[in-house]
């Protein structure tokens, strides 16, 4: 392929990603976990320093360990602050990258422009991939693909003339992705189906393909050892018992059809689907029945076309981290796992066109792209603000707890408290505990001077998770602005024993009720602390001034 021709379909690639996801540079940046990864993140907001990257390496903040995410989004607020185009806009380039290398990678494997162009194209414009580009916290799924598809590149590389130095590559830069999010644990496998197509590297043998990536199998086994660990710490993992092995089983089995159905037609896609309470067991049957005749089919046509196999067992394979047999979050699925699995899906299309017809289909082609194109700008719009994403939601995909207190915290910001009210009880209707919902009451309650309400509310969380770090804070509140300080004093301290996510506003709030008990000296001591974790936070300068000035109060 001509070096013109190549940049000529990279350019393409550019113009089609940026046309489809213009809209996205007008969204603000929304309360589903943005404000945790960036708006609210003082580390973040910092700057890049060495503190900040020691940060980055060490915290398990979101129920997460990613690094290098951290220090990307540290990046971007060093260069954009709190303005949303700029952090729109990396994510953007970085989506548009990712399609570009992979027509780059496809093309160099197989030496087919058509098809590796038609692959990188459906990547590009998909809507499926709207959640991994468009929301800001999953800026994760898009940098950890970028170095999942270098490390392809080197394996190519590598495959080529194999030495122990260009397997090094490989692993750092998997171990790159890794550090930005757990998916690339599959790599080793989606790698050894390359061997199988294009690179037809069979004849070593299996056992020497398999021995060669013992290296990054490692690096992978070590990826999920922590990740599962900070997620059980984070109480992210939901029990066995809240949702048996028969339920995972099935709800993975319908995803896998629902992600299927969503690639051929992309309406309804929500950013929450919510996970359903009983699967019938004729969605099982369908589901298993569907995957394993397209299954039989794939392997079956093996020899003859084997990119029906390797695109089929990609999509499966590189699925299963996050199909819900370990059930990660209250979702029964999303969107944005299947950022990398679609290649496999597409790379079955593609190759299915016949080389004698692909210069007629060629339009056709192109009309079935452009429309993906339009219903992916319609569904960037969706991510506008939290109002529109969650009304979007709760329209598209139906009740879901997290949607309905997420879309009253967005209307309690705009000042409809009422509004709000009737979201976070129509949450507690469909998850009686729901800790974010008892936690929205009763800050709108104690705001209303329902301060016994708020309380209750609150020991109705710590009944069941005695050590909630936010709740302990919240709870230290109302205990405070009810007078009762040397209780709030030791819930404040019980919830910097729990670990919060933003321990300078409880040590903010700490300080407070020393003041107000008359322990100036101590209060002092956690202003202090609280700038040096915070230096922003201009309300806690100020009562750190006061207090060293004169020992006047400051109100929780």
């Amino acid at each position: 392929m001509s070096r013109g021709r190549r940049a000529a379909v990279c350019g393409a690639l550019l113009a089609l990603t940026l046309a489809a996801y213009a809209p996205s540079l007008r969204n603000g940046l929304t309360n589903y976990d943005d404000d945790v990864y960036v708006t609210a993140n003082p580390h973040v907001k910092h700057g890049l320093d060495a503190e900040a990257v020691r940060w980055a390496f060490t915290t398990t903040r979101a129920a997460n360990w990613h690094p290098l995410t951290w220090i990307a989004h540290t990046l971007d607020w060093s260069a954009y602050g709190a303005r949303p185009l700029g952090h729109h806009l990396s994510s953007l380039l970085l989506h548009a990258a990712n399609a570009i290398l992979l027509f780059l990678l496809l093309e160099r494997m197989t030496a087919e422009v058509w098809p590796s162009a038609l692959v990188a194209a459906l990547f590009a414009a998909h809507p499926l991939h709207v959640e991994s580009v468009a929301w800001i916290a999953e800026r994760k799924d898009v940098l950890a693909a970028l170095f999942w598809l270098l490390a392809a590149w080197a394996y190519v590389t590598y495959s080529r003339a194999p030495s122990a130095r260009r397997m090094a590559v490989v692993a750092a830069l998997m171990a790159a992705g890794l550090l930005a999010k757990p998916m690339p644990v599959t790599l080793p496998f989606a790698l050894l189906l390359l061997d199988v197509w294009p690179l037809r590297r069979t004849d070593a043998g299996w056992r020497r393909l398999v021995a060669e990536k013992i290296p990054l199998f490692v690096l992978g086994a070590a990826s999920c050892a922590v990740t599962l660990a900070v997620q059980r710490a984070g109480g992210a993992v939901a029990s066995w018992t809240r949702i048996p092995l028969p339920e995972r089983i099935g709800n993975a089995l319908w995803s896998y059809l629902a992600y299927l159905g969503a690639t051929v037609w992309p309406s309804g896609l929500a950013a929450i689907y919510p996970y359903p309470s009983a699967i019938p067991w004729w969605r099982w049957g369908i589901a298993a029945a569907v995957l394993a005749a397209i299954s039989a089919i794939a392997l079956r046509l093996r020899s003859t076309r084997p990119w029906l196999a390797v695109g089929w067992l990609w999509f499966l394979g590189t699925l299963v981290p996050v199909i819900g047999l370990v059930q990660v979050g209250v979702q029964a699925r999303a969107d944005r796992y299947t950022y990398v699995p679609l290649i496999g899906v597409f790379v079955m299309i593609a190759w299915s066109v016949p080389a004698r017809m692909r210069r007629r289909l060629s339009i056709p082609a192109a009309a079935v792209v452009a429309a993906l194109a339009v219903a992916t700008g319609v569904q960037a719009r969706v991510w506008r603000d939290s109002a529109t994403l969650f009304a979007h939601a709760l329209a598209a995909a139906g009740g879901s707890a997290t949607a309905h207190v997420n879309l009253g915290a967005a209307l309690e910001g705009a000042g409809r408290d009422d509004e709000a009210l009737g979201h976070y009880e129509e949450a507690l209707k469909l998850d009686p505990g729901s800790r974010p919902a008892h936690n929205r009451i009763a800050g709108l309650l104690a705001r209303r001077g329902r301060l016994d309400e708020a309380a209750d509310h609150y020991l109705d969380v710590l009944r069941r998770i005695p050590s909630d770090p936010e709740t302990l804070s919240n709870y230290g509140i109302v205990l405070a602005r009810q007078g009762r300080l040397p209780d709030a004093i030791d819930t404040f301290r019980a919830a910097l024993a729990a670990g919060p996510e933003d321990p300078a506003s409880v040590r903010t709030n700490l300080g407070n009720a020393l003041l107000l008990s008359g322990k100036r000296v101590e209060a002092i001591a956690e202003y202090r602390e609280a700038l040096r974790l915070d230096p922003t936070d201009e309300e806690t300068r100020e009562n750190l001034r006061l207090a060293e000035r004169s020992g006047s109060s400051a109100h929780p």
